[in-house]
C-alpha cells in the first residue's frame, strides 16, 4: 500500500522506481525507458536511455568503478556513466536476450559483489546465476540439490519451489542468503554453488541465525508488514530495524532485545517503506504516514490493516542503539517546498523516493559521514564473536597463578620422565640384558683409554720426527757449505797463497763459478823448477754430484787439512813419479759449465 504524492504540474504522471543512493550522494532511479541521476537537491544531473522499460519494483544496484546495474524487461542492463557524451553507448545488455528474442524467465532479484567481482541474478523457476563482471557464467544453482543420495531444499513441494527473494550478500562472510517459496533460507558461498546450510523460518518474521552453522540464535515477531518485499536494514552497531503497518519501527539488538519507535503510539500512522541508513551508518531515516482513518482486524493468524487517504508524512532520523532522535519534519513542509521547485515536480513520488532524498540531503544529521569501507569494517567487527573473560580479578594474582601452574607442569614433566627411565631400567634388568649393558659400558671405557694412548703416541712421534728432521737439516747444511763461495763476491782473480811448499791459485768465472788450484812441491825435488802438469778439476751442477765427489775424494787423502771454503783435496798424478809430484785440487761449487781453457799461472 503506497501512496503517491504529485507535484503541481499535472502534465505527466511518470512513476519513479525504488531509488538507490550512490556513493557520490546522488539518487539513481529509473522511469519508463530512462535512468535518471538526481542531485540531492532534486535536479537531474544526467539521463541515460535504456531502450527497455525498467522494472520499478527493483532498485538499481552499485557495480564496480561507478557502474550501475538495473532490471528492464527481464534483462539486466549495465550503465557506464563515463561513456555519457561520447560515441560509445552508456547502456548495454549484460544478461538476457537480444532485441527480438524471447525472454527466458522473469528476473526476481539482482545483486553485485564488488569484492568477488560477480553479478548474481535470480531468475524465477530457473535458479541463481553467478556471472563475472565481463559477462562470463561462473556457476548456477537451483533450490534443490542432490548430494550423496539425499535431497537438500524444497522438502514439501519440489515442482513449484523456486528462489523467491533478492540475493543478499554478506560481505563479511562472503556468503549469499536466499529464500524459497517453501519458507526455507539458504546460505551459499559467493564462489561456489554448494549449500552451506538450509533453515526453515515458517511463521517467523525476524530470525537470527548463526552464519556458520545456520542454527537459530533467537526469533522474534513484529507487526504486519506492508509488502513481502519490505526489507530490514542493519546499522553499524548491529541493530536490525524494520517498519510495520501498526505505525512502529521495530529495532532488535544483536542479542534480540527489542525497541519500538516512536515510544508514544500514533493510532492512525503506518510505516510502509523500509528505513534507510544515514551516511555515518549508525542512524536510520524512517517515514511514518498519518492516515485519516485506520482500521485493523485479525483473521486467524493474520492481521489486516485498512486505511483511507494519507494526511501527511513524518520523516525522522534516529539512532536505534541509543534511542536518540536527531531530527524530524513533516511533509508537506519546509523540505517539500524545496523539492517542488526542482525536476521532481514532473514525477509521481511515493514515500520511498522522498525518504531517499531526505537521507541523501543529510538533513538534521549531526553525525560525521564515513566511507563504505569504514562502515563495512565496523559492521564486520560487530559480527565477530565476543569471547568472555573467565576471570576478571587482580592482575597480579592471575600472573602468580599462571607461574604456579607452569612450575607444577614442569615438575610433573620431570616426574614422568624419571618414571619412564626407571621403568625402562627395571624392565631391562628383568631380562638378560643387564650383563650386556655392563659389558658395553666397560668396552666404552677401554675405547676411551685406547684413544688417549694413541693420541699421546702420535704426539710423541711427531716431536721425535721434528727433532730428527732438524738434525738432518743441520748435517746437510754443514756438508754442503764446504767450499761454498761467499755471497756477494765480484768477478775477479784472487791472489795466490804460498806457504813454502804449497801454492794455491783461485779463479772466478763470468757466472760466479770459482776454482782453486793447489801445487805441492815434494822435498826430494831439486830446485824450484816447474813443469807442465796435468790438472784435474770438477764442476758440480748440484749438491748430489758434490756429495759423490766428496765421497770419492776421501780415499786418497794422506794428510792435509780442509779449509772452510775448500772441499777435500784430490791428489792427482802417477805413482811412478814420487820424486817430484804436484797435487792440484779445485773446489768449483755450483758451476754451470767448465772452463774451456785452463792454463798454469806461475808465481811472480
Amino acid at each position: 500500500m503506497h501512496h503517491h504524492f504529485q507535484g503541481p504540474s499535472q502534465k505527466t504522471a511518470c512513476r519513479l522506481s525504488n531509488p538507490l543512493i550512490g556513493y557520490d550522494g546522488r539518487v539513481y532511479t529509473c522511469s519508463e525507458r530512462n535512468l535518471f541521476a538526481f542531485e540531492r537537491n532534486g535536479s537531474i544531473s544526467w539521463t541515460v536511455p535504456l531502450n527497455y522499460t525498467c522494472n520499478v519494483g527493483i532498485a538499481p544496484v552499485h557495480g564496480n568503478r561507478g557502474k550501475i546495474y538495473l532490471v528492464a524487461e527481464n534483462r539486466v542492463m549495465k550503465i557506464n556513466p563515463s561513456n555519457i557524451g561520447t560515441t560509445e553507448s552508456a547502456a548495454e545488455v549484460f544478461f538476457g536476450p537480444e532485441p527480438g528474442q524471447e525472454v527466458s524467465g522473469e528476473i526476481i532479484g539482482l545483486s553485485v559483489s564488488t569484492s568477488s567481482s560477480s553479478v548474481f541474478i535470480n531468475v524465477k523457476n530457473r535458479g541463481l546465476f553467478a556471472y563475472s563482471l565481463d559477462g562470463h557464467l561462473r556457476w548456477s544453482a537451483g533450490p534443490v540439490l542432490y548430494r550423496f543420495g539425499y535431497r537438500q531444499g524444497c522438502k514439501q513441494n519440489v515442482k513449484d519451489c523456486y528462489f523467491s527473494s533478492i540475493p543478499v550478500i554478506d560481505r563479511c562472510e562472503a556468503s549469499i542468503y536466499m529464500s524459497n517459496t517453501e519458507g526455507e533460507i539458504y546460505s551459499l558461498s559467493v564462489r561456489s554453488p554448494q549449500f552451506k546450510w538450509i533453515q526453515d523460518f515458517i511463521r517467523v518474521l525476524v530470525l537470527a541465525l548463526d552464519v556458520t552453522t545456520g542454527n537459530i540464535l533467537w526469533q522474534r515477531n513484529t507487526g504486519p508488514l506492508s509488502t513481502t518485499e519490505c526489507a530490514p536494514v542493519v546499522d553499524s552497531n548491529g541493530w536490525i530495524s524494520i517498519g510495520s503497518l501498526d505505525g512502529f519501527l521495530y529495532s532488535f539488538s544483536p542479542t534480540g532485545s527489542l525497541k519500538k519507535f516512536p515510544r508514544a503510539a500514533v493510532l492512525d500512522s503506518v510505516v510502509q517503506v523500509s528505513p534507510l541508513l544515514d551516511c555515518s551508518g549508525y542512524a536510520v531515516y524512517i517515514s511514518q504516514t498519518e492516515m485519516e482513518e485506520k482500521i485493523s482486524h485479525v483473521t486467524g493468524e493474520y492481521t489486516c490493516i485498512s486505511a483511507l487517504k494519507p494526511r501527511n508524512v513524518v520523516f525522522t532520523m534516529l539512532a536505534p542503539s541509543t534511542g536518540s532522535t536527531y531530527w524530524s519534519e513533516s511533509y508537506p513542509g519546509k523540505f517539500s517546498s524545496l523539492l517542488v521547485e526542482t525536476d521532481l515536480q514532473n514525477f509521481v513520488l511515493d514515500e520511498s523516493v522522498l525518504l531517499a532524498f531526505v537521507a541523501a540531503s543529510k538533513i538534521g544529521n549531526p553525525l560525521p559521514c564515513r566511507t563504505t569501507y569504514q562502515k563495512l569494517a565496523a559492521s564486520c567487527s560487530e559480527a565477530r564473536p565476543k569471547y568472555l573473560s573467565i576471570y576478571t580479578g587482580n592482575e597480579r594474582a592471575i600472573l602468580l597463578f599462571l607461574l604456579f601452574e607452569s612450575a607444577v607442569l614442569v615438575l610433573l614433566a620431570g616426574l614422568v620422565r624419571f618414571c619412564c627411565i626407571f621403568w625402562r631400567k627395571k624392565k631391562l634388568q628383568g631380562q638378560d640384558l643387564g650383563k650386556f649393558l655392563e659389558k658395553r659400558h666397560s668396552l666404552r671405557l677401554q675405547k676411551k683409554e685406547f684413544d688417549r694412548t694413541i693420541t699421546e703416541l702420535e704426539k710423541k712421534a711427531a716431536e721425535e720426527a721434528s727433532t730428527s728432521a732438524e738434525g738432518i737439516q743441520r748435517k746437510l747444511s754443514t756438508t754442503y757449505s764446504l767450499g761454498r763461495d761467499v755471497t756477494g763476491l765480484h768477478r775477479k782473480t784472487l791472489l795466490p797463497l804460498y806457504d813454502g811448499k804449497t801454492r794455491s791459485y783461485s779463479f772466478q768465472g763470468a757466472k760466479k763459478e770459482s776454482v782453486t788450484i793447489f801445487h805441492t812441491v815434494s822435498d826430494a825435488s831439486s830446485g824450484e823448477s816447474y813443469s807442465d802438469r796435468e790438472i784435474s778439476w770438477h764442476s758440480f751442477e748440484d749438491k748430489e754430484s758434490a756429495a759423490k765427489a766428496k765421497a770419492k775424494a776421501k780415499a786418497p787423502i794422506a794428510d792435509g787439512s780442509c779449509d772452510d771454503r775448500i772441499c777435500k783435496e784430490d791428489y792427482l798424478g802417477s805413482s811412478s813419479e814420487p820424486a817430484s809430484s804436484s797435487t792440484s785440487s779445485m773446489s768449483p761449487l755450483f758451476m754451470e759449465k767448465p772452463f774451456e781453457e785452463l792454463r798454469e799461472v806461475k808465481p811472480a
